[in-house]
This record gives structure tokens, sequence and C-alpha cells, in this order.
């Protein structure tokens, strides 16, 4: 097994602090009174800091604390974070990410600017590291008061968390002379020892004229794991210690040596009283059973980093799994052994049970993507001089992390095309009655074996006559010729249609929705547009919950086998002698209403004589419907999904094969394409008619 590579774990790592310092900021940016999210931006720093350094990545952790020390000021709440303040504080994010992942790319000019930017905003003439109060002016309430009494108590799993004690002693020692004194009497035995947990507590006499909240601050980012006692030491009992045992220095002590094994035990829980240190030779007792119940939680809810490359080798070796069960059932129906029959129904249940499982492991809830079009938005509102308020629905919906990965750019096309075009200027909202910010809303939702994610704005909507003049005069269709409104919208998907009367860096060129429906068709999806003039457009895309797996109805077709996809059948009749004769039509009656269909030996060219009783698979795409004929229709079939070779690029009604029971193959029928093939002869029918 290949070790991890340290410095790309610290990447991933530092990718999941960028998410959250990056909603932090722009939480702040709408909530600038929460200190939560102050605190939160800090302790994502706080961590790039320290792990940058532990990992060598000396450029990050300086760019970070001049980043933390310039930023200092909202910490303390000397100053509100404006929207500009938020916008250079996200492009130091954004440099700090550089640093991390292309280094050798990074111009050293470019951070020092946007470090300038930043103290521009946040410092005055005092500087930033100065105290609130000079130290000859001491609080009124402390003015009696010399020093403080503290005693820490972490919790166990500090060590784990990558937080060292030390560290933190040191920084409070620097706040002025300091007695450190280790507790030490709930250091257990060494065979009841965990190396990992932290057993040891501190007693501390600070001798400083500071105020608590500097104390505060030294523990900020470890507040949910430690006890902290803080209590005032007046001058009285000041000189009373520093007579007896020259407790103190002129200059901030250092911490008390410890070797490495002391360094890996703590403090036992957090509910223990302060005490003070035991005696020499005093019994140590091992760790309390509240300890041992608080490790065993831990132990139950530990997450395991996998790399995304073993999860695809995983459902790789999975859906062969499954070829391999299909055809062991296939055997064991031919078969009259009983015991062959009752192996392959249990080896049947595992398989599933597995498919299951490493599908779950492969799913990701859709909030991870949409989190990253927060700053799309704030970035685009700001170029545009647009407000635009942004809100998401159904971050828990989880889907394959395979699809997630291929629909980012596609919703970055969608939201991008939401607010320069279909969000109005303000002029144009005041004018027509509109009151607020532009709205972008983001909507993910299960539906059956699909997931349906919208986006939808609130601006001005398609202006229909300009698209079907743009289209006329491209030559996409004829002047007069009769379309439906959601026919002309369709050629926004076409390659090189644009409305937009100049070219910006944002759009014009007519690329990008071409790109949008390209990506969403090559994932077995489809894409419904509607839109109100005047009130907004809304773009909503039906995609499957994976790519890997999926359940289809397995038809035959002469000698031929293929596959339909499950999630797009609504269902199966007979297709009578009655539409028989209503060949020229091409059109079903089901139950009252008129359903084109498509005759798939014609399409597949197929040689022979047809069934006598041949079936229709009645298919939907959004609102539309379509029958496919087949000869039958042997039945409902778990498909591990393989892709098409190159050679076979330019078959569009393919979206891939399988493998079946038998070990022949079957293709998969690509719903989207042959509803667009429906369309177009009927089209073609109305043309030829008139």
């Amino acid at each position: 097994m290949n070790a991890l590579d340290p410095a790309e774990v610290f990447r991933q790592e530092a990718g999941e602090l960028f998410d959250v310092l990056e909603a932090a900021l722009l939480d702040l940016g709408q909530r600038p009174g929460d200190r939560e999210l102050v605190d939160s931006a800090f302790r994502a720093l706080h961590t790039i800091k320290g792990s940058g350094a532990m990992f060598g990545f000396d450029k990050v952790a300086s760019f970070t604390h001049e980043f933390e020390t310039a930023f200092d000021r909202v910490r303390r709440g000397e100053i509100t974070p404006t929207q500009e303040l938020i916008s250079v504080a996200l492009a130091a994010k954004d440099y700090i990410r550089a640093l991390i992942e292309a280094p050798d790319s990074t111009d050293d000019i470019i951070g020092e600017a946007i470090l300038d930017d930043l103290r521009q905003f946040v410092v005055s003439d005092r500087p930033v590291d100065a105290p609130v109060m000079a130290a000859s002016e001491p609080a009124p309430a402390e003015a009696e008061q010399a020093g403080w009494r503290l005693h820490l108590e972490f919790e166990s799993h500090i060590l784990r968390n990558g937080s060292n004690p030390l560290d933190l002693l040191e920084d409070l020692c620097k706040l002025g002379p300091s007695l450190v004194i280790p507790v030490t009497e709930g250091v257990p035995f060494f065979d009841e020892l965990e190396p990992e947990d932290c057993y040891l507590q501190w007693n501390v006499t600070l001798h400083a004229n500071c105020d608590r909240a500097a104390i505060d601050d030294v523990f900020m980012f470890v507040q949910d794991e430690i006890k902290l006692t803080v209590s005032p030491l007046a001058q009285a009992e000041m000189s009373e210690l520093t007579s007896s045992s020259q407790l103190f220095e002129t200059e901030p002590a250092e911490v008390p040596a410890m070797n490495e094994s002391a360094l890996a035990v703590s403090a036992a829980s957090a509910g223990t009283d302060v005490r003070p240190a035991p005696e020499p030779g005093a019994k140590r007792e091992g760790p309390s059973v509240r300890q041992e119940e608080a490790k065993r939680e831990e132990r139950g809810i530990a997450t395991v980093r996998v790399q995304a490359e073993r999860l695809d080798e995983l459902m790789d070796r999975v859906g062969e799994l499954v070829i391999a069960k299909a055809r062991l059932s296939q055997l064991a129906a031919a078969s009259s052994d009983l015991s062959i029959k009752i192996i392959a129904e249990e080896i049947e249940r595992l398989a599933s049970g597995l498919r299951d499982t490493t599908m779950g492991a492969r799913m990701v809830p859709i909030g991870s993507l949409f989190g990253r079009f927060r700053r799309l938005v704030h970035d685009l509102s700001r170029d545009l001089s647009k407000p635009v308020e942004f809100v998401t629905f159904g971050e828990d919906t989880e889907l394959d992390k395979t699809m997630i990965e291929c629909l980012a750019d596609p919703l970055v096309h969608l939201i991008r095309n939401a607010i320069d075009h279909g969000i109005e200027d303000t002029a144009a909202r005041v004018a027509a009655g509109k009151t607020g910010p532009g709205r972008i809303e983001l909507h993910a939702i299960h539906s059956g074996a699909q997931v349906l994610i919208t986006v939808k704005d609130n601006g001005g909507g398609l202006n229909t006559g300009r698209i079907r003049a743009k289209a006329e005069e491209l030559g996409l269709i004829a002047p007069g010729a009769t379309l439906s409104d959601q026919e002309i919208h369709q050629f926004l998907f076409h390659p090189g249609f644009s409305t937009a009367q100049t070219i910006s860096a944002l759009s014009g060129r007519g690329v990008g929705m071409d790109v949008v429906k390209r990506t969403i068709d090559n994932m077995r999806g489809s894409i419904d547009l509607s839109t109100r003039p005047g009130e907004g457009t809304t773009v909503t895309l039906r995609l499957p919950l994976t790519l890997a797996i999926i359940e289809g109805l397995l038809i035959r077709v002469g000698e031929g086998r293929y596959i339909i996809p499950l999630s797009a059948v609504e269902e199966c009749v007979e297709l009578t002698a009655k539409d028989e004769q209503a060949r020229g039509r091409s059109f079903l009656n089901v139950r009252g209403n008129l359903v084109p269909f498509l005759r798939l030996r014609d399409i597949l060219m197929m040689s022979g004589t047809p069934d006598e009783h041949q079936k229709t698979i009645i298919i939907s795409t959004g609102e539309t419907r379509v029958g496919l004929v087949a000869d039958q229709i042997i039945g409902n079939h778990q498909t591990v999904i393989k892709s098409l070779s190159k050679l076979h690029s330019d078959v569009t009604i393919f979206s891939g094969a399988t493998i079946l029971g038998d070990g022949s193959a079957a293709l998969i029928l690509d719903v989207t394409q042959l509803v667009a093939l429906a369309q177009a002869r009927i089209e073609k029918q109305i043309n030829e008619a008139a």
C-alpha cells in the first residue's frame, strides 16, 4: 500500500478549510455583527497557518500570519467588515490557495499588494497590535489586580485534532512573566496510557496587567476543547508570591521543558474541579469511566479519508460482480439442483447489498457543490453592479460524486447567464415596479430515480421574439415557420447561438449553453426551460442518481437486445391491429391522448419479420412522451454501464452498453436522442402534409 503524500493530505484538508473560510467571509458580508462567523474564519486561518508551517509551506504560514494580523481589529470588534473589506479578504484567501496548489507560479508582488489593500481597510493611526488601552492606564475594574491565576484542563482528544498545548502555553507566557506547573495526577499507569490522548493539566500564575479578553484570545481556537478557570491575582497576593519564591523574571518565562512522552498525555475529562498539584509520591489514578465512554463515542463517529480513485476501482469491481451474479442466476434458473439455486439467491442478496453500500459511499451531498457558487454570485454581482440575493434549497440531496464533478461547469454557465442576461439592472427593475435585489434560487430534490436541479431567477424572462429573429438570421428556421415558444427557446442550446448585442468578458460569443446541453446529454439527463415575461426564467436539469449502475428494462428487437433506463419508462402497452393500420400516422391513442411512436426495427434497420404481438414502451423526458415499438419485453435488468469506444461517438441513439448474464452485450438506448428523433419526424410529417 502506498503511503499518502503528507503535502497532498495538507492540500486536501486545506481545501476543506478554504470552503469554511469562504463561507464565513461571504456570510460576514451579510451579517457583519456575527461574532461566530469571525471566529470561524480565524479558526480556519489559524489551522491553515499552523498546518502550513508543519508541512513546509513557509510562504503560506507567513502570508496567513500577515492576513491574521491585518484582520485582527475585525476580530476585536473595533471595525465592522464592509463589502469592500470582504472582497479583499476573499482575494487574500485565493492567494493562499494559489500558494498551496501552485507555489512556483505565484507572484510575491501580488500577495504584498493584497496585504496592502487589506491593511488600508483595517489599519488606522494606532498600530493594529497595540492594546486597546495603554498599559499605564488599567481598566477601573482591574486597577487593584496585578495578574491572573489560571487552571487549564484540555479535552483528551486535543492532540489528535492537531493542537499543541505547549504552543498555547507559550503564547500565554508572552503576555507577561509566568509560573507554569503541570498537574500530573490524571496521568494513568503506563499499561493504561493512550499515546494519542492528553492527560496533563496546568496551573499557571500570570503576572501581567492585561484584561481577561487577552487571555481568552490565546485559547480562542480551542475554546470547545478546554475548560479554563481564571481568577484575578490581587496585588497583595502577588507581593507575597514574589517575596517567597522568586517566581517571576523580567522577561516572559519559558514553558518548563517536557519530554515527548509527557506531552502525549493530558488532563482528565472537562468536568473535573480545579485541583492543586499532587504531593510528591502521591498515587496516580487511571482514567475515569467517563473518559472511557468518551473514547468509545469518538471511535463510533470516526471517519477515514479514502482516495476517490479507490472508490472508483471498488465500483468497477462491484459492477463486475453484478455481471457475474446475473450469469450465476441464469445458470441456477436452468439447473434442477436446489443447493445451487439457494447459493445463487444468497450471492444475489449479498451482491445487491454490496452494490447499495458502495453506491452509498460514492454519494455526496450536493451542498458541497452549491457552496462554490456563492462566491461566483458575489463577484458577478459586484462586477455587474447588480445587487443579487443567492438562495439554495435541498443541500442535503445526495448525488454520485462523479455527477457532482460533471455538474460544476453547466451550473456555472446557467448562473452566469441568469445574472448577466436574466436579472435586470437596478434602473430597469425600478421601472418595472420591482423592489429589492435580484434573486437567484438553486434547488435540488429527489424525484424517483432522478435528481431535479433547478436554477430560477426573478429577472425579465426570455425575449422569445429576439430568439426567433436570431434563429431565422442564422438559418436555423424558415421565416414564418410555426413553432411553439418552447421549441423556439431550445435554440438557446444551439452552438454559436447568442442574442447578446455586444461581446463582453461574460457573454456574447454563443458558447456556454451548448456546453450545458452537451454535458447534460452525456450524463443521460435532460433540460427543461420555462419562462414568464417580466417574472423570470426557470431551468430544470433532470439527472440520474449515478452514472455507474442503473435499473433498466431489457427488450428484444429482432435478434438484438437493448436496455431502456427504467426511470424514463412510464408504461408498456400492446401495439393493436388498429395502430398497425394507421402506420402512416405514427400516433398511438393512449386513453384518449395521442402519443407519437417510433418503430425501433426501422431505426435500427433490422431485417426479418416483426413478431405478431409487438409491444410499445411509453417513455418520457420532461413533458414529452414517445412510444418505442419492440418485439418483446424481457423484463427488468440491473445494468452496469460500459462506455462506448470513440469509434462509436457518432452513434447518438446509444448512451453505452452492458454485459448480460449469458456474456452477450446489450446496447443502452439514449432516451433524450430518441425523443428528439421522434419530434423531428413529427415536424417532417406536418410539413409534408402542409
